[in-house]
């Protein structure tokens, strides 16, 4: 775990210096709301996962593969959180949409799991937080499983 933490540091330590801080902050905003037993890993960019050892089956798109639930990266226009758990609970993303513009004065950009955020001095993350503790490990397996079964 902690070569992960080395490779995610490393990661944000390689953004531009004006958006470096937002990340860093998204990034404790996420650690310290997600609940227990979500990991966080670098692939591509920083992802928090349902780790294989609590839930075998993974995820179905790549083999041994732990199931995806959150990440975050800095792309060339925008930072991105990607939040899988709004792609397939549509009872979680209403929520979403409804509580953003009382954090956030701009517009929603987000498209199926994919929010962006434009100005990182925009990025909501006291909503972000609260969209953490919205599920568990648990929750987020249940969630995934009947979305598969459809």
């Amino acid at each position: 775990m902690i070569a992960q933490t080395i490779e995610v540091d490393n990661y944000i330590a390689s953004i531009d210096s004006n958006r470096q801080q937002a990340v860093h902050t998204l990034r404790r905003t996420i650690v310290d709301n997600l609940p227990a037993a979500f990991e966080e890993l670098m692939s591509s960019m920083p992802s928090y996962v349902v780790p294989l050892a609590l839930f075998p089956e993974g995820y179905h798109c790549t083999a041994n593969t732990a199931l995806p639930f959150m990440s975050f990266a800095a792309q060339k226009n925008f930072v991105a959180l990607y939040h899988f758990g709004l792609y397939v609970d549509q009872e979680l993303l209403k929520w979403f949409v409804a509580e953003y513009p009382k954090h956030v004065k701009t517009k929603l950009d987000m498209g199926k799991s994919c929010i962006r955020f434009r100005k990182p001095e925009q990025i909501p993350f006291e909503l972000i937080a609260e969209l953490c503790a919205k599920r568990s490990v648990d929750d987020w397996i249940s969630c995934y499983s009947r979305a598969r079964q459809v």
